[in-house]
């Protein structure tokens, strides 16, 4: 009986003992709990009982320079998800079915989206509503009423497709901004995101419209470009038509610019792209064996197609150059326009031991003005004026007129010039730097030189946006040109625009005129790379001559046709065309 006790008080301790462990330990989890892991459970438990869902809002509108034209606009659409905890079990194979059915998926990739365990699973984006009604129909008709969801979205849209491509560039599946303007006026055309904040209880169920937030999207701004969609299609028209015609393997380039503001009214190139299929090959050699490519080889074919080369490329200007050598040398006093005899071509000049060719070595120009070498666009002439002007003074005026540095211009991956240091430069350098070649500027470089001869000497800074307009309450904010300081006197600007006038009246430039119009211009051919048998055609023109309206430059990249390479005879043309198509719309 004693045993028995003994045995009883030994059973009762051990129960004791257990359970004191037993809810000590359940205080320490406790405590665990609550002290330790609380705000990680915490925030899973709202993880779990909310749905975040995101509402693009749409995208400001891009309208050209008359502020009708819409060059790219954002309509609506709609994005669906699904909520995978709030579909049964049952109902999974069923809605995974109808969800590829009704939107051409595959069934599989659908179904484990519906399967997942995560709070929310992107189906589709970016659907017309036609299609989404579908849905809907197909919902009500199986009584599915929770777990698929249907959010309002936008889509870019380009209803000229590839004009000025290059220049407005694409969105990505976000409705971010991808090159162009797109990327650069980002801040401005994006808008804020809205959302739909979804409380559900712990089993993940919708606790109804009590349990759901709203906050709606705030649209993006509008922007009025200074491109003008006619001007922009002319551009387009006949630069493809050039480029097709000599044979440019390398494409094209056009830009025509208010001299008197920086607006930009043209930017064209060639080959353009699609802006509403941005990511499909513009070239049918590369698109015929574009699955056999790498996916380094297509990133690389995808930005060429993108790129903008009258910003983002250099070039050896040629003869064009020589305008920036006769504005210094008229400036510093050391020549006039029209001293009669005052330079003589023997055919090719002697500098520093090096005998640099004028271009018709064989026939030389013979006794010349200033005025007629620039007619003639003999090299001989230019060389001996950089060199009385010199490398500090010539280095002066590079500088002055922005080549030595960036434009400024409001589009992403603008380039620099290449130029030898100054240090560098000794007179052979100076002598080919005085005609135009052995340095590089870009396209966009050239039409800021130009405008600023035509605007009197006065520089502008070039522009591709003029306003903006505000989403909500429709007010129009016009952006102020940014103007420079006097780079020449006017004076200096009549006299280059003077004979850039008798270049085209009866120089190489020629083939540039336009009835009832006076165009000045200037003609140019350079190489393409040293030794590599490519070049660059080029005309710049100035139109009208008295009260410039306009800057055209044209570059033709490597023509290799029968009308060969000569910019009088090759780019000077399509200014012509250009021009005589534009003149009504630049006189207003």
């Amino acid at each position: 009986m004693k045993a028995t006790n003994i045995s009883r008080k030994r059973r009762l301790k051990n129960f004791l003992f257990i359970s004191f462990l037993i809810c000590t330990l359940l205080v320490i989890r406790v405590g665990m709990i609550q002290f330790v892991q609380g705000s990680e459970l915490q925030s899973m438990a709202y993880s779990q009982q909310t749905l975040n869902r995101k509402i693009n809002p749409k995208r400001g509108t891009i309208y050209d320079a008359t502020g009708k034209n819409i060059l790219a606009v954002s309509a609506s659409v709609e994005t669906v998800s699904v909520t995978p905890s709030n579909i049964k079990k049952e109902d999974k194979e069923k809605v995974s079915r109808a969800l590829a059915d009704i939107f051409e998926l595959d069934y599989e990739t659908v179904l484990k989206r519906v399967s997942k365990h995560s709070s929310i699973e992107t189906i589709v984006k970016k659907v017309e509503k036609e299609q989404t009604d579908k849905l809907r129909t197909w919902m009500n008709e199986n009584n599915i009423i929770s777990g698929i969801n249907i959010d309002e979205d936008t889509k870019r849209y380009y209803p000229y497709a590839t004009l000025a491509s290059q220049i407005i560039g694409f969105t990505g599946s976000d409705n971010q901004g991808l090159g162009g303007i797109e990327s650069k006026y980002d801040d401005i055309l994006k808008g804020s995101t809205g959302k739909i904040l979804k409380i559900t209880d712990a089993r993940g169920t919708d606790l109804g419209n009590e349990g759901e937030d709203y906050i709606s999207a705030v649209d993006g701004n509008d922007i009025v470009l200074s491109i003008d969609m006619t001007v922009q299609s002319i551009a387009e028209k006949y630069l493809e038509q050039a480029c097709i015609d000599n044979v440019c393997t390398d494409g094209g380039n056009i830009i025509i610019a208010n001299p008197k503001t920086g607006d930009i009214l043209a930017m064209a190139g060639y080959p353009n792209y699609d802006l509403n299929s941005p990511y499909k090959i513009n070239k049918d050699d590369l698109e015929f064996v574009w699955d056999t490519l790498s996916s380094k080889d297509k990133s690389e074919a995808l930005q060429q197609m993108w790129r903008n080369k009258a910003i983002s490329d250099t070039y050896e200007p040629g003869s064009t150059f020589k305008l920036l050598t006769s504005s210094a040398a008229l400036e510093e006093g050391i020549t006039d326009t029209d001293n009669a005899g005052e330079f003589a071509c023997t055919g090719s000049i002697n500098i520093a031991g090096t005998r640099i060719k004028c271009w018709r070595y064989y026939r030389p120009h013979g006794s010349q003005s200033l005025r007629q070498a620039l007619m003639n666009s003999c090299n001989p002439v230019f060389i001996g004026l950089g060199q009385k002007i010199g490398v500090e003074r010539y280095y002066d005026y590079l500088e002055k007129f922005g080549l030595l540095s960036k434009t400024g211009i409001d589009l992403p991956g603008e380039a620099g010039s290449i130029f030898l240091k100054e240090d560098k430069v000794g007179p052979v350098e100076l002598a080919t730097i005085s005609f135009g070649q052995r340095f590089e500027i870009t396209p966009i470089q050239m039409v800021t030189l130009v405008s600023t001869i035509a605007n009197n000497g006065k520089k502008f800074t070039p522009r591709l946006v003029k306003a903006t307009i505000d989403s909500k309450t429709g007010e129009r904010t016009d952006i102020e040109v940014k103007e420079g300081e006097q780079i020449i006197s006017e004076a200096t600007a009549k006299k280059v625009l003077s004979m850039m006038e008798s270049v085209v009246a009866e120089g190489t430039g020629k083939n540039a005129q336009v009835q009832g119009y006076s165009i000045g211009g200037k003609t140019g051919t350079s190489e393409d790379g040293v030794n590599t048998g490519k070049y660059v055609t080029s005309f710049v023109g100035v139109a009208d001559i008295n009260d410039p309206e306009v800057v055209i430059l044209i570059l033709l990249y490597n023509p290799t046709g029968e009308g060969g390479h000569q910019g009088g005879s090759v780019a000077a043309p399509i200014a012509s065309q250009v021009l005589r198509r534009g003149i009504a719309i630049f006189r207003n």
